[in-house]
């Protein structure tokens, strides 16, 4: 459904834990016994045990093979749980023998293994596990035969809630767009060990639509103009925009199709519950002369600059019309024909970001009754899971997704879910203490300290002590007790990740920050904490930097606490040159201006310490996926427009969604976002030479310019990281931070 803010939902990576919703008990009983039926079916049709396992030891051999023999997994019943869905760790019967297993863990799926396998070294090794980006530690867990025994009777771990869920529909074009099977097999491990048992599964659902529509005498030309390109895919299945980025090609469709399958395969063998997509009643435009008499509707303009049909304004089928559930049905068909199976969840939502024809209870209700008779003519079991509630759904056949409840709840009564991140922006942001309050769920390789807690209350039946749980997270995270280390995530705990307003963006060089039409009318950027209060934290990261250098996670957190604190000082230098602007004072503005873009580089020289921070990745990957010089080109335009201009634009109008995308990484700030800042500059500083105003027009046009000329660049960037990331981080500190006067907050 549509948001009440109308970029609320574009959000990359999301966890979310849910729970079944109902406002009268008498219908909550029949939603909980409809679910309670459909987990029957699930355990029913779940990958034999023996498949299970399997897939649980390749994990664990990928994970740590240096202690692939330490550890015996099991799978178990839920009677032995208690009726619920757990695993139980245990020291293994043969333990203390030379060259056995020594920790058995039992558990009722894949899943349930290898989140008790995470548990084990978390809580009894000390480790810390995240994406490879943001740094796995494992030094500190003992060398196989040496590992720490539990308590003789065991230790059993239930699931407060049946499902764990990640990500939402705009993961795939902010964070996978570009993944091959070998990046997400480890996404998919990562997930096993983080717990997550309901995966949305969404890659390669335009090969099954194509098959759909040839069917309906929709030809392939035809749906050239429907699909968006392969970074703007998100929108396009969201009836948002069409073709923006494409067409895509033929290749495209066929080897998003394997890796689908092999997605959906791997998933399934660990004992997850895919989430596969669902019809929503979006359609392509030449649906309305194939069935000229159906009832289409076109819908409005979502972003474009000036309505631009070539991108904007999709159709809309209408939820009476008989075609509309011959095609969900048809749908839902061909994906159990292509995989063989599902879970019987499916994801579907109409009005995400775009504005229903009428705000009409009745129109939303029969809407909602048509996709899930879509669904279930589909599929006799099939569960509904969308962001609102319908009470045109059959009671138990919708599971609500509250997001961004970590700040804003609308079910009081749920389990907690979270809307960690938008658009995939880097920041350094969380609310900890709402993620210690409950079970809850959230993008990809960013914050790992929000994520751990995350994790961890996958398995929690009771608010945590968060601020226990921080004075233990810094000897995880690095491997070894460092007082100081522990001091400097208290305070980031009482700061940055104090967020409680839910709005920390506060972008790396924002559209707010350069595109705003007149110099005049500036706000002050968004901050939840004084800049003055976590310099404190940034000089204990430097002071410890000795004992941790040889720490990737430490170097990770010190590169993006470094960025952090550098970022909210280019704030106030930019807030100078505007104040500066404002009283004429042509000399300051020109000396904080070139203090500005010396930062620019700066950063981008600090942000290339680490492989976390790079462009480079980022675009190669885009670039390895196409078959040919031609889908190199377009596939890698693709990956430069989203992170900048992201929309269309013409030669003196912006996108509307420009820098929506954007990203603290190194060569986008030292070949893009520093150039941009520099037109800015220039245009400022001529107006108060001359004496005249602004000169808007010659600006936008120059700025736009030198945007789509980079969007369309071939330039390469490093994919390895360069330079000492402590020696940088501390010369970066004595130019900018030292003296207590460079910053006022």
């Amino acid at each position: 459904m549509a948001s009440s803010s109308p970029l609320l939902t574009i959000s990359i990576s999301i966890f979310i834990i849910f729970a079944i919703l109902s406002t009268v008990a008498h219908s909550s009983t029949i939603g909980v016994n409809y679910i309670s039926r459909l987990l029957d079916i699930q355990d029913r049709e779940r990958a034999p045990a023996s498949v299970q396992l399997s897939a649980a030891y390749g994990v664990l051999n990928r994970f740590i093979p240096s202690h692939s023999s330490s550890f015996d997994f099991q799978i178990i019943s839920k009677e032995r749980c208690g009726g619920e869905s757990c695993f139980v760790i245990s020291n293994h019967p043969s333990s203390g023998q030379r060259r056995t297993p020594e920790v058995l863990i039992s558990g009722v799926t894949g899943v349930e293994l290898l989140a008790g396998l995470h548990w084990y070294l978390k809580n009894w090794c000390g480790a810390h596990i995240s994406w490879n980006k943001t740094g796995v530690q494992l030094s500190s867990v003992p060398k196989s035969g040496s590992l720490p025994l539990v308590q003789d009777a065991g230790v059993l771990i239930q699931r407060p809630i049946p499902w764990n869920y990640y990500q939402n529909a705009v993961t795939p074009s902010y964070s996978s767009a570009w993944w091959d099977w070998e990046r997400w097999e480890k996404e998919i491990d990562w997930m096993a060990l983080q717990g997550i048992n309901l995966p949305l599964a969404f890659t390669g659902q335009e090969a099954i639509w194509q098959k759909v529509f040839q069917n309906f005498n929709i030809s392939s030309s035809d749906l050239d103009d429907f699909f968006g390109g392969p970074a703007f895919l998100a929108w396009s299945r969201m009836g948002n925009l069409h073709r923006w980025g494409g067409p895509l090609p033929q290749s495209w469709l066929d080897q998003q199709l394997i890796l689908q399958k092999k997605i959906l395969a791997r998933m399934y063998d660990l004992g997850m519950t895919p989430v596969l997509p669902a019809f929503s009643g979006n359609v392509p435009a030449a649906l309305v002369h194939v069935f000229p008499s159906a009832k289409i509707e076109r819908l409005g303009n979502w972003f474009t600059v000036g309505s631009d049909p070539r991108w904007c304004c999709t159709y809309l089928l209408d939820a009476t019309d008989p075609l509309f559930t011959e095609l969900g049905r048809a749908f839902v068909r061909q994906q159990l024909k292509e995989y063989g199976r599902s879970g019987h969840i499916y994801n579907s939502d109409t009005f995400d970001e775009n504005t229903p024809p009428t705000d009409d209870p009745e129109y939303i209700s029969s809407l909602g009754a048509a996709i899930f008779k879509g669904m279930q003519s589909g599929d006799d079991d099939a569960v509904w899971l969308m962001q609102a509630l319908l009470h045109s759904v059959p009671i138990g056949r919708m599971v609500v997704l509250d997001l961004f409840a970590e700040v804003k709840p609308v079910w009081t009564t749920s389990e907690q879910c979270m809307l960690h991140n938008f658009a995939g922006n880097i920041e350094m942001y969380g609310l900890l203490d709402a993620v210690g309050s409950g079970p809850i769920e959230a993008r990809v390789e960013q914050n790992p300290v929000v994520y751990d807690l995350m994790s961890e209350m996958a398995f929690q039946h009771n608010k945590i002590d968060v601020k226990a749980w921080i004075d233990l997270y810094s000897t995880r995270r690095y491997g070894v007790f460092v007082p100081s280390m522990q001091d400097a995530w208290n305070i980031l705990y009482h700061t940055v990740y104090n967020c409680t307003d839910g709005a920390p963006y506060g972008r790396p060089l924002p559209r707010r920050n350069f595109l705003r039409d007149t110099p005049n009318s500036y706000d002050k950027p968004h901050l939840w904490y004084a800049t003055s209060e976590v310099i404190p934290a940034l000089e204990l990261f430097i002071k410890s930097g000795d004992e941790l250098l040889e720490s990737n996670t430490y170097r990770y957190d010190l590169v993006d606490l470094t960025r952090q604190v550098l970022a909210k000082y280019a704030n106030q230098l930019f807030l100078d040159v505007i104040e500066a602007y404002r009283i004429n004072d042509a000399h300051t503005v020109k000396r904080q201006s070139q203090k500005f873009l010396d930062l620019v580089n700066d950063m981008d020289t600090l942000l290339a310490c680490h492989e976390g921070f790079l462009l480079g990745p980022w675009l190669e990957s885009a670039k390895q996926l196409a078959q040919d010089k031609e889908q190199e080109i377009q596939f890698e335009w693709n990956a430069r427009t989203q992170i900048t201009m992201w929309f269309d634009n013409t030669e003196v109008e912006a996108s509307l969604l420009r820098d929506y995308g954007n990203k603290y990484w190194s060569g986008l700030l030292r070949d893009y976002y520093g150039p941009r800042a520099a037109i800015y500059f220039k245009f400022l500083i001529e107006s108060l030479e001359k004496g005249e105003g602004f000169g808007l027009k010659n600006w936008r046009r120059e700025w736009i310019k030198l945007t789509n000329d980079w969007q369309n660049s071939r330039k390469l960037f490093p994919v390895e990281s360069v330079g000492d990331a402590l020696n940088i981080s501390r010369w970066l500190y004595n130019k900018y931070l030292q003296d207590p006067g460079t910053y006022d907050q």
